[in-house]
């Protein structure tokens, strides 16, 4: 075990944390948009929706982020319809490249937590909300959400977790994250276990500090959590 090694890769593997924490923030940002308007759409969309919308959700959970991105990157730019678009700015650089992966991925899936979510709202609650004289929009905005929300934090936090975990197969597309650092790193010295090592000790960490702040949102979202505590 070469430990001066691992100890002198570690600022240059930390040089990865931004470029990670961006694909990791971004894609989750973007997700989120994408799956609030797939579980909607598949809640309270008529049938031709829902079906595109399961479509949607059926591929980019049946299949391997890795062959995702790969499609998207390297398969993208064989459209011309694409390479004489605006979008070409961004899909020719890998960075957007593998955030459009990670969205349509983390979208996929975290669609069906917020949908089981919904699904998993009390029957009273809205019941009361109505005889209360709430309009849809707003029984939605002020039950439906706040405690769909408060029921997907723990699935949500893994979702976090996993995405964390799956931005390093952006290494695999050139770009210069923790992974693709430390591929560089071994190329050089050839010391495989050592800087692996490094490597997932860090995203062990960002995943640490990850699963702690869902843990705090969830104490914070339920009272009676707050009073035990």
């Amino acid at each position: 075990m070469n430990w001066e090694l691992m100890w002198d890769s570690v600022p240059t593997l930390l040089r990865g944390v931004p470029v990670t924490l961006q694909l990791v923030g971004l894609a989750l940002l973007f997700g989120a948009g994408v799956a609030f308007a797939v579980a909607l759409l598949r809640l309270y969309g008529n049938r031709v929706t829902e079906r595109l919308m399961a479509a949607y959700v059926f591929v980019f959970r049946g299949t391997p982020l890795l062959v995702q991105i790969f499609l998207i990157y390297y398969g993208m730019g064989q459209f011309e319809l694409v390479r004489s678009s605006f979008l070409w700015v961004y899909l020719r650089e890998p960075f957007w490249c593998a955030i459009l992966a990670l969205t349509l991925n983390t979208g996929a899936y975290t669609s069906e937590i917020l949908r089981g979510a919904i699904l998993s709202v009390p029957q009273g609650q809205i019941e009361a909300a109505r005889a209360c004289g709430m309009s849809r929009t707003l029984l939605f905005r002020r039950i439906v959400m706040p405690v769909a929300i408060r029921q997907m934090l723990p699935a949500y936090g893994n979702e976090v977790i996993l995405m964390v975990k799956a931005s390093s197969l952006a290494s695999t597309i050139t770009l210069l994250e923790i992974t693709g650092i430390a591929r560089k790193i071994i190329a050089q010295s050839f010391a495989v276990f050592e800087v692996f090592i490094v490597a997932g000790s860090i995203y062990l960490l960002l995943n640490f500090i990850a699963s702690r702040l869902i843990r705090y949102a969830e104490w914070r979202m339920t009272p009676y959590l707050r009073a035990r505590g």
